[in-house]
């Protein structure tokens, strides 16, 4: 038997863990608190064990992608606290699920808000999947990054570069913006090659020689064949263009620089000049006039001054 003393101090502390304390529409007590942190505590614990075992059962089959057992792992761990922190709330403090609910729909929509742009990049996938405009194995240029498209997943493509660098592209940026497709439609493609000469060059020489460089160069085709443009009369140069015919439009990067190759050891060998902009100043009287050589003249039209020594 406990004395009477003792039974009125755990009659109080009784009290004290029982007695419910409000604050607006919570509703919690110091033994309901404790329960809830206690949860929460057990949903964090069974939320680690459970993710280190499902990783590490995942992690033995072979077959599956080695970061998929992360992914699962993560998704379970937080799955599991979601939960623990829910029935903890409704424990410790009599936090209605319902209006938990209610909360959580109000979040939706600032969190909709907030995901805007990844909810473009879905909707997005689905038509690249569906119209196809790219598809896997194509060769595609975006922006300054051009690669060939290895897969199409639901919010963002991964291609290829020639480094063998792995470029992700979100899909909203394939549907909204410019983009090449070197394998879409007709495997034959028109490249130009542009080209600037000086002001004495020998027109049709240069056009022969421009043609002769096409020659018998690799994955350029003799039908259509190729053709030269005389394009302007520009500030510096004569401005041609060498336009080639390939069915093999993806490597179109490497047929250049073949034929860019040619046109300069037959254009050094021809003697035909590629110039470079130049600019003449001269300086009259305090004034400056700029010709076409870049040469800078101090001019002064007085007449020299004379000694009488």
């Amino acid at each position: 038997m406990l004395p009477e003393g003792w039974k009125t101090i755990l009659a109080r502390v009784w009290y004290y863990l029982h007695n419910e304390y409000t604050f607006g529409k919570i509703k919690g007590s110091v033994l309901t608190l404790v329960t809830g942190a206690l949860i929460f505590a057990l949903a964090l614990l069974l939320s680690r064990t459970l993710s280190k075992l499902l990783q590490h059962r995942i992690a033995k089959k072979a077959y599956l992608d080695p970061g998929l057992h992360y992914t699962i792992g993560r998704l379970t761990q937080y799955l599991i606290i979601s939960i623990g922190l829910l029935v903890a709330l409704s424990f410790g403090v009599g936090l209605d699920l319902t209006s938990v609910a209610v909360i959580f729909t109000a979040l939706s929509v600032g969190i909709g808000f907030g995901l805007q742009y990844i909810a473009a990049d879905i909707a997005s996938g689905f038509i690249l999947l569906f119209e196809r405009p790219v598809r896997v194995g194509d060769r595609i240029s975006v922006g300054k990054e051009e690669g060939d498209v290895q897969s199409i997943n639901l919010r963002t493509t991964v291609m290829t570069t020639n480094d063998r660098v792995s470029v992700i592209v979100p899909n909203s940026q394939l549907v909204r913006e410019h983009l090449i497709n070197w394998s879409y439609g007709d495997p034959r493609a028109r490249i130009a090659i542009p080209v600037g000469v000086a002001y004495s060059s020998d027109v049709d020489l240069v056009t022969q020689t421009l043609l002769e460089a096409a020659k018998d160069v690799d994955n350029v085709l003799r039908d259509p064949p190729p053709k030269v443009q005389f394009l302007k009369f520009s500030d510096w140069s004569l401005d041609f263009r060498l336009l080639i015919w390939t069915n093999r439009p993806r490597l179109h990067t490497q047929i250049r620089s073949d034929i860019n190759f040619r046109i300069e050891k037959l254009f050094r060998e021809a003697g035909i000049e590629i110039p470079f902009p130049q600019t003449e100043l001269r300086l009259r009287e305090g004034s400056v006039h700029i010709d076409s050589e870049d040469r800078l003249h101090l001019e002064n039209d007085s007449p020299p001054q004379t000694s009488d020594n």
